[in-house]
């Protein structure tokens, strides 16, 4: 049975995760007021630069509550921040209201909070309890901890294959995964910061790389494009959507559409993690074809990986057949089925 601390925890990790893919390059994060076992006000992070989950919970006490609140236990998924960012800091507004015990699911890894918003609250004679259920509250920041600590985006590759292992066939756009699993893939992409593509995939696709089936905003888009080759009126570069397009020819901006010169090497992947990293990108979806998606595995440039395999074959005497990538250092975590599609879900492993 869950303790007290963990029932009231597990409810602020369910309010977080309403945040994803529009709080970041924050974190998600949920809270709740509770008073003689009895929660009394909830809330949580709902946008960046809007008011966090703390200011959201104590706002949505009822006018009957508002004295309990210096009586009530506040449980809140992510250490309180201590810094002025985009809002005042979350552990003033505990100060000024009084309250006199705080729960926290875990520390947060962000320099100018790390470990700090916890001491000023205890310095402030607030009796600090936690961490609580500090697995599972890590778990659904996973993006920002990665951010933070391994200082690179967090990289999750997504391809479909054909049952005779197929991505595609050169040349063709063709269709692998069914409709269902199209419109789960949409609501992926809500849910990362930019989501990535190569040339290849640009000229023979030419996708929108959009969430056009759900309710949550469109990743940032970019697409490796070393040597200017995508024409002008390919989707990505005239529908006035933001765009980056990492090469090594040329930086400028046009319209809706950034061009980020890169230094010429073997494989831009690098540096384009570290640009990606300096302009707060914490995740990236990498939708591309089977090269680039073999070169982000080859390098050990991912976390995560979902492959969505048809049961259906295109044909394995098809000289035009592209092999799907292989995985190296995987660990299955789980697979679903979905109609005629079955999703396999990896994290990578250390080698």
């Amino acid at each position: 049975m869950p303790t007290n601390h963990e029932f009231y925890m597990q409810r602020c990790l369910q309010l977080a995760q309403k945040g994803a893919g529009w709080v970041a390059p924050n974190p998600m994060v949920g809270a709740v007021l509770v008073y003689q076992d009895q929660i009394i006000g909830e809330g949580y992070h709902e946008c960046y630069g809007q008011p966090h989950a703390e200011v959201n919970c104590i706002n949505n006490v009822a006018e009957t509550n508002i004295e309990n609140i210096k009586l009530a236990t506040l449980y809140v998924s992510l250490e309180p921040c201590v810094h002025f960012g985009k809002t005042p800091p979350c552990t003033n507004l505990i100060i000024a209201n009084q309250i006199q015990r705080v729960v926290i699911g875990c520390m947060d890894p962000f320099e100018a909070v790390n470990g700090k918003g916890a001491e000023k609250l205890k310095q402030a004679g607030i009796d600090v309890i936690g961490p609580v259920l500090e697995k599972e509250a890590i778990e659904i920041n996973q993006r920002f901890f990665h951010f933070h600590l391994k200082q690179r985006p967090y990289i999750i590759l997504k391809w479909a294959e054909s049952a005779d292992g197929l991505i595609g066939l050169r040349g063709q756009e063709i269709k692998i995964s069914n409709a269902a699993t199209q419109r789960l893939v949409h609501s992926w992409r809500s849910e990362e910061a930019a989501i990535l593509v190569g040339t290849q995939t640009a000229l023979t696709d030419n996708p929108k790389l959009n969430n056009r089936f759900g309710k949550g905003p469109n990743p940032l888009r970019m697409v490796i494009d070393r040597t200017l080759q995508l024409n002008p009126l390919l989707n990505l570069l005239k529908d006035q959507e933001p765009t980056w397009v990492f090469n090594t020819i040329k930086d400028e901006t046009q319209g809706a559409v950034n061009y980020i010169q890169l230094r010429e090497q073997p494989s831009l992947l690098e540096p384009l993690m570290e640009y990606a990293y300096k302009h707060q990108m914490q995740s990236i979806l990498v939708e591309g074809g089977a090269k680039l998606l073999q070169s982000f595995i080859d390098q050990g440039l991912w976390d995560e990986a979902r492959v969505i395999r048809a049961k259906h074959s295109i044909g394995t005497n098809n000289e035009n057949g592209i092999q799907a990538p292989q995985l190296l250092n995987a660990q299955t975590i789980k697979k679903e089925n979905l109609g005629t599609d079955i999703i396999y879900y990896y994290r990578r492993t250390q080698s």
